[in-house]
């Protein structure tokens, strides 16, 4: 009897031990509920059914048999002009995203810029822009400075911008105090500060940024190729068209081959930069 008296003392005392309450089950059970409702609903309005996964399966299949062996056709020149196109797009893009956000990430910064105002509005501004996706900025830069590679490096540079200013005004905002204060002590001005405070501290990270940020431009800008933004995208999409799918499997292969070594690339400098031990 003490030992039961003991359980029902610490059951009254900690009833979370010992299982959900009637209460936290019901609630449990209506969320559950709701979850398989919204689900059934979003597979109705989509039209989701075993039948066109399955079409859609073999068709894929089919898709696939038909890219074996990948050949690189007669105009295999200009497929290796896409690709080129599209790593430079990508660098470009990137390199003046990166010059730009670095003064920007200076005024978005809480301990460089003292006006919330101006900071708050900065900030703001960089959400807009980062919810523009990529795919919207080259079809508006397609109509306005028409067709090829400029709209794709417009494009990355637009996007990245905003994000890479978020990103800096970030790091700028972790850097050790310490530094910048020690230069202003021994006499130097809020710019000197900055300049040699706080910006040797995060110049690294922000070169290890940009440096992703060029892995990610690479895939990116042979997608935007497709709605006309310049790069391999407008090769792949030409090839598809005319169910050329062993030619699209070869392209498909170069841009593997080629973000993977540019990733590889990439990491090592990063790790440089960082100060990171290569362990590969």
């Amino acid at each position: 009897m003490s030992a039961a008296a003991d359980v029902s003392r610490w059951k009254a005392r900690l009833p979370a031990a010992f299982g959900p309450s009637p209460r936290q089950r019901a609630f449990r059970i209506a969320g559950g509920t709701l979850f398989l409702a919204w689900l059934a609903w979003a597979l109705w309005l989509f039209d989701i059914t075993p039948q066109r996964l399955w079409n859609g399966l073999s068709g894929l299949f089919t898709i696939i048999r038909l890219m074996i062996p990948p050949l690189p056709g007669e105009l295999w020149q200009d497929i290796l002009k896409g690709i080129a196109e599209s790593v430079a797009m990508a660098f470009l893009g990137t390199v003046l995203a990166a010059v730009f956000a670095i003064p920007l990430g200076f005024l978005g910064a809480r301990n460089i810029v003292t006006s919330t105002l101006l900071r708050f509005s900065l900030r703001r501004v960089f959400d807009g822009l980062r919810g523009v996706d990529q795919l919207i900025w080259a079809l508006a830069f397609v109509r306005a400075v028409g067709l090829g590679p400029l709209a794709g490096v417009l494009a990355l540079f637009v996007s990245d911008l905003a994000t890479l200013s978020k990103l800096y005004a970030e790091a700028i905002e972790n850097a050790e105090r310490r530094q910048a204060e020690g230069v202003v002590a021994a006499g130097g001005s809020h710019l000197m500060a900055v300049r040699f405070g706080i910006l040797p501290q995060v110049l690294p990270l922000m070169l290890a940024q940009a440096l992703y940020f060029f892995e990610s431009n690479t895939r990116s800008a042979s997608i935007l190729g497709v709605v006309g933004a310049g790069g391999i995208g407008l090769q792949i999409a030409e090839r598809i068209k005319v169910r050329h799918w062993d030619e699209v499997a070869f392209i498909i292969i170069l841009m593997v081959i080629t973000v993977g070594v540019i990733d590889w690339i990439g990491g090592k400098l990063r790790r440089r930069l960082i100060g990171g031990r290569d362990i590969s």
